[in-house]
């Protein structure tokens, strides 16, 4: 797959289950090995920086909070992971909640969230640490569908104040012409 974006762009990749879309993610994100290619972000090749390294923020289908931190400690992981100290990174942290709607949950541990909680801790974890390409992984699957619609306006609302290029993979056609600029369909690999 040959695909490009411009800065500040939402890229959907939309397709059914098993096609290769979070796998695409995957590779874009380094989690999977390209056999040939080359991932760029801002013009710069990071095809082989170390996944730590690049300048790519992701939320997994599933979110994968750690489940013993509380929403702060989540999103502050990130920034500590950077060599940020500890204050700054939990000033950091508690910016992006509040900024997300969250500030009175920044104590919580994840077991105690609802499930558009969850996703907007996941998506702060994600934007603390600066990315430049933001990957979503069916940020919206776990959403019962009154939570979906709330959560889905906000999304749009804050994508598009990002300066980064954001990948949103999805199987759901509304998911992907609410959020997205472009749409890529995917099929069978």
């Amino acid at each position: 797959a040959s695909l490009g974006t411009e800065r500040g762009e939402i890229l959907a990749l939309l397709g059914p289950n098993g096609a290769g879309k979070s796998t695409a993610l995957r590779a874009l994100a380094g989690l999977v090995p390209l056999e040939d290619g080359h991932v760029r972000v801002d013009g710069r090749d990071e095809t082989t920086t170390p996944v730590e390294q690049r300048p790519i923020g992701m939320v997994f289908q599933d979110y994968l909070l750690f489940p013993h931190m509380s929403a702060l400690d989540n999103v502050a992981f990130g920034p500590r992971c950077q060599g940020a100290g500890r204050a700054e990174a939990r000033e950091r942290a508690a910016g992006l909640l509040e900024h997300l709607g969250l500030a009175e949950y920044a104590g919580a541990r994840p077991g105690r969230l609802s499930g558009g909680q969850a996703q907007r801790v996941a998506l702060a974890r994600a934007l603390a640490v600066q990315p430049r390409l933001l990957l979503l992984d069916e940020p919206m699957a776990a959403l019962d569908a009154s939570t979906r619609v709330e959560v889905r306006a906000r999304l749009r609302h804050w994508l598009e104040g990002f300066d980064g290029t954001t990948v949103l993979v999805t199987h759901d056609p509304l998911d992907a012409m609410v959020l997205a600029d472009r749409i890529a369909v995917v099929e069978e690999g």
